[in-house]
């Protein structure tokens, strides 16, 4: 059936900002979902009110509304728009579903004649309620875990009674886990259970039996309205049931699964599918599958895009997302073509002749006195994703993408050598399990021992086990002249890199780099192409492996290469990936092959068609390494992947390899805390009294000499990491010890803190004659609170006029003297002494690239600040090559969003360590509105320490 015509205008709601449990694979099929119904003529509207995204980007949709998620503001769309005639719900996860059930129980939908495509209402209400889903599973044929719905707190007592413990709480409507969990004890279940009819906006929970130790897969399938279903990915979780899957080392293809097992698997999917009533698209269910008997159960349906599709998209090169808009206009799947090779049907099932290993992010340090233990509420912040020809090399290169300081799963650096701690560790699952159980492994715990601590397949841990052997192989020679060519080929292809070698061998990185390129054991490239290369791909996209033929056929076009921002992590999120997209398309406008290296399946910059070529990559350094020398581009962008590409610049520097915009020199001396102050002394701008540090002993002395409280943290530091204010001796030792603790290298700085003073930054862009200012923002919160963190209002609202100019003036100074050629974001503290009423503005400091607010400014003021600074970068494009005309709406307000639920022992306390995960946008006329009010009423409320 083709189409249905009548579809002419289509509302997508997205998943609003960044939380723990919904994060920018939803930014990943807003945008794939819009280009894909675009190409079809249709006029997209999108509501959401997250500034960090492609999704919202003027150029992915005919409208944008960058508005709160909530039915009143629905309606202003409609009322706005009333050419809008349908709603695609099922590419902003679990909010946009609930604002779809919400605007139809209110009856908007009917009201303005709107329909929704893609599911219906009781599609949702039938994936969403447990007890609906429960029944709905075993009538047609399918098993679920014992359970039983309650809807308040002696229907709950009732449940657990009957079942029996061990007990799995699952709140309705929730994302992430959120309010869920396994309760083991009767005397733990009474609070489990509040807390689980609190968290669903139904309040009510599912209290099944649980399934602990059985294995857990999830399938990615499409249906379309003929029911026809076609499976995209069959993914394996590495743990076992009893950890959200978001937290999850998931594996695919499934490598556990007995042929007979997975027939049985995709029946039971396609039953499930075909009887979730009117649904047309992207879906994912799980199954949990008892590892004795292989009777399986279902968990649950997500009857939209998910993280795993994001996953599944670009594990398999296939666009879920892009198709399942389509199927949601009532095209059926054979009907369309397969994005990837253009000539086989999109009704034509992936195939993988390669593996992919997804490994989630944590952030636990920046909540101190979380609990580290995984379990059924989701806790990660991001994820990376490894390519490779086996499980091993795949499983590697994720743990080399994890941005932790890690080349490889072990074999590092020095580790754990407890056992009885290992054995703890293996049975209370945290985030560094995987490393722990290569540690049980090196020191002898026997495999069945391991397996039964943590209920991982054998087949994983006899994985495992290998590398075990191959590190003590490796150690019994002493240089890397001595590995036999051999077997340095098969470390090459278990993913070893060349700096766990160096550590086994105990010598340098780069004589083991020499030897390997000496035997000729060199990367080559294979294509990611759906059909295990069975037909020919169009698209460029692709992943490193040691193969002898290469599939990455280089052109004769002058190139520039773009690294990416690695996993999601507190900050470094989402914003950096749209300055990287906005920066591929630049690249291509200035006449460039665009070419893009990042290993984040949840972005908009690893889609297969945003570069001319993708490297699907660690962005680590002997993987780009091998992708320079290869593709000899002109130069690399490092200014719009942040931290992640901005600590690559030193090593290109020292290898004469080319830095678009500013230079490593630049880079460096922003970073260095002292040398910046001591530049700022040259250039008469005032900066907070400071001294350095190397040990605890000179920590004190210059902090007896600046006078507390002071400002402690260390040189080169990412969203704040271990910046303390500190207010006496015992307290600023502790601090600094630690900080030595981790880096007994480390300078420490040590400012006067400016208390009660206002904090302001600003965005600009310099082309080495001239200087841009983007826009100047006022921090609600006082200074001390981390950026990242504080509502950030465009323009500024309190500050007086002489300020302000101060700040233009010392912007300047600082680009000019940081020969700035690109962005650079300059945060101040304007501070008023009492006694005398004298006005002081000082720097606190300098980043020469893109910032966090960037996309920010670019969404508020409507002009393509990325585009024109990438321009500048490249050197094709002069600021006066463009017309640059603001278009301010009232003032532009920056709110940072938390998410302080996932972690309920952790106090909401702000400082200077960032801890919001994510931001919104909120425009208004004045500072009468409500809304601004709230927020400065509330201005210095959660600032500590």
């Amino acid at each position: 059936m083709p189409k249905d015509t009548s579809i002419k205008s289509v509302l997508i709601i997205g998943s609003g900002p960044i939380i723990i449990g919904q994060a920018c694979e939803f930014d990943y099929s807003g945008t794939q979902a819009s280009h894909s119904l675009r190409e079809e003529g249709i006029e997209v509207t999108i509501l959401n009110p997250n500034p960090a995204t492609i999704m919202t980007d003027p150029s992915t949709a005919d409208n944008v509304y960058l508005l709160p998620l909530t039915p009143e503001y629905v309606e202003q769309v409609l009322r706005e728009q009333p050419q809008i005639d349908a709603v695609l719900p099922t590419m902003g996860g679990q909010t946009a579903l609930n604002l779809a059930i919400e605007c139809g129980e209110i009856g908007l939908w009917e009201k303005y004649n709107t329909r929704l495509i893609g599911v219906d209402l009781e599609a949702i209400d039938l994936a969403e309620n447990r007890e609906l889903f429960r029944l709905h599973m075993e009538k047609l044929g399918l098993k679920c875990a014992p359970a039983m719905i309650a809807n308040s707190f002696l229907e709950g007592m009732e449940a657990a009674q009957e079942i029996g413990f061990p007990l799995v709480i699952r709140p309705s409507y929730t994302l992430g886990g959120f309010g869920g969990g396994f309760c083991f004890k009767e005397e733990d279940f009474a609070e489990m259970l509040r807390r689980g009819l609190d968290a669903s906006p139904t309040h009510e929970v599912l209290i099944d039996k649980a399934v602990l130790g059985w294995k857990e897969f999830e399938l990615e399938l499409l249906r379309d309205s003929a029911n026809n279903v076609v499976i995209i990915c069959a993914v394996e979780n590495f743990d076992p049931m009893g950890i959200h899957t978001g937290d999850s080392i998931t594996v695919a293809p499934a490598m556990t699964l007995s042929d007979k097992a997975y027939q049985d698997m995709r029946n039971q999917a396609i039953i499930a599918m075909r009887g979730m009533g009117n649904f047309a698209g992207g879906c994912n269910i799980q199954f949990s599958q008892n590892p004795e008997t292989e009777e399986l159960i279902v968990i649950e349906i997500n009857p939209r895009v998910s993280r795993s599709s994001a996953l599944a998209s670009k594990a398999t090169g296939y666009p879920i997302a892009k198709i399942a808009a389509k199927l949601a206009l009532g095209y059926q799947l054979d009907e369309l073509k397969n994005q990837i090779t253009q000539t086989t049907s999109a009704f034509f099932e992936p195939t993988l002749d390669y593996v992919i290993v997804k490994m989630p992010r944590w952030n636990f340090d920046k909540f101190p006195g979380a609990d580290h233990r995984l379990g059924l509420q989701m806790k990660s912040v991001g994820e990376v994703m490894g390519i490779g020809r086996n499980f091993l090399e795949a499983l590697q290169k994720a743990c080399q993408s994890l941005e932790n300081g890690r080349a490889g799963l072990g074999s590092d650096k020095k580790e754990w050598i407890k056992t009885d701690d290992i054995l703890h560790r293996l049975e209370n699952v945290s985030d560094d399990r995987i490393f722990r159980l290569k540690d049980a492994l090196r020191l002898g715990v026997p495999r069945k021992t391991i397996q039964k601590l943590t209920k991982i397949d054998p087949w994983f841990i006899n994985q495992i086990k290998r590398l075990v052997d191959l590190d003590l192989q490796v150690q019994r020679y002493n240089v890397p002249e001595d590995i036999p060519a051999d077997f340095f080929r098969e470390l090459k292809e278990l993913g070893y890199s060349d700096a766990q070698i160096a550590y086994l061998l105990r010598v340098d990185e780069e004589a083991v780099t020499k030897r390997r390129y000496e035997l000729g054991i060199r990367r080559t490239y294979k294509m990611v192409d759906t059909c295990a290369a069975e037909f020919e791909a169009k698209t460029p996209y692709f992943y490193s492996t040691f193969d002898s033929e290469n599939e990455s056929i280089v052109s004769d076009k002058p190139k520039v290469l773009v690294l990416g921002s690695g996993p999601n992590r507190i900050g470094q999120g989402i914003e950096f990936d749209y300055c990287c997209v906005h920066g591929l398309r630049a690249v291509q406008e200035a006449g460039y092959e665009a070419i893009m290296v990042n290993c984040n399946p949840e972005t908009v910059s690893t889609d297969f068609d945003q570069a001319d070529k993708l490297y699907f990559e660690p962005v680590y350094w002997e993987h780009i390494r091998e992708i320079i020398e290869l593709e000899q581009p002109e130069g690399i962008i490092v200014q719009l992947g942040g931290q992640t590409a901005l600590k690559l610049a030193e090593e290109f520097h020292n290898r004469g390899i080319k830095v678009f915009g500013s230079s490593y020199e630049s880079l460096d001396l922003a970073e260095d805390r002292g040398r910046f102050s001591n530049l700022l002394k040259e250039l008469d701008i005032p900066y907070p009294n400071f001294g350095t540090a190397k040990n605890a002993d000179e920590a004190l002395d210059v902090a007896h000499r600046v006078g507390y409280p002071v400002l402690v943290r260390p040189s080169y530091v990412l969203g704040g990491q271990d910046m303390r204010i500190v207010i006496n001796d015992d307290e600023l030792e502790r601090h600094v010890l630690s900080i030595f603790k981790k880096d007994p290298k480390m300078v420490v700085l040590v400012d006067h803190f400016l208390d009660r003073a206002k904090e302001a930054e600003v965005d600009a862009i310099c082309d080495g004659d001239e200087v841009h200012i983007m826009g100047i923002m006022e921090h609600i919160e006082p200074a001390g609170i981390h950026s990242g963190d504080s509502s950030a209002v465009l323009p500024t609202y309190s500050l007086s006029v002489e300020a302000v100019n101060k700040m233009r003036e010392y912007t300047e100074k600082l680009a000019f003297a940081l020969k700035t050629k690109g962005l650079i974001n300059v945060q101040f503290a304007i501070k008023t002494e009492k006694d005398t009423g004298v006005e002081t503005v000082y720097v606190i400091e300098a980043n020469p690239r893109a910032s966090r607010t960037t996309p920010f400014i670019a969404k508020a003021y409507k002009v393509p600040y990325l585009n024109i600074a990438t321009k500048v970068m490249l050197g094709t494009h002069k600021l006066k090559d463009f017309v640059i005309n603001p278009q301010p709406s009232g003032f532009a307000i920056k709110v940072p969003v938390f998410s302080f639920n996932k972690f309920p022992n952790v106090d909401k306390q702000l400082g200077p360590e960032m801890k919001s995960t994510g931001e919104s946008i909120r425009f208004v006329k004045d500072m009468t509105d409500p809304f601004f009010r709230e927020l400065d009423r509330n201005r210095s409320m959660y600032l500590t320490r």
